[in-house]
């Protein structure tokens, strides 16, 4: 039997291509309000929070703090063994922006926690921004 292939996100659609061509390129892109200073994710052409159309990307540091987590047990997908932990990432020079991530086994987390991005290539050119504890 052949390998299940995983589920990928479109990349290429008008709001959300920028993330992931910055990931790509091992940049962490965010849409930001120019006129709030908001960061806006998902993504999309105006700000939620103030209604401007002023909207642009901008590059992130890719450091957050840990929010909260999941541990995932039973699998839902063959591609996905378990266990694996979902967290989620509020980073720390965006504001109004969490990420999430996935992370292999189930490790021991703390809210709070320093997390940093990494970029993790997958098949058909997918790069997707994933998070680890900072070292």
């Amino acid at each position: 039997m052949g390998t299940v292939a995983k589920v990928m996100p479109v990349t290429d659609d008008v709001d959300s291509a920028g993330f992931f061509d910055g990931a790509r390129e091992g940049r962490l892109m965010i849409r930001a309000c120019q006129d709030c200073a908001s960061g806006i994710h998902p993504p999309m052409a105006h700000c939620p929070y103030c209604g401007s159309w002023n909207t642009h990307w901008r590059v992130a540091n890719g450091r957050g703090t840990l929010h909260t987590w999941t541990v995932v047990e039973r699998q839902v997908h063959a591609a996905y063994p378990t266990p694996y932990t979902l967290v989620s990432v509020e980073l720390d020079d965006v504001t109004r922006v969490r990420l999430v991530g996935r992370i292999p086994g189930a490790p021991e987390l703390t809210v709070g926690l320093p997390m940093e991005v990494f970029f993790d290539p997958h098949e058909d050119d997918v790069v997707l921004p994933n998070w680890r504890p900072a070292v």
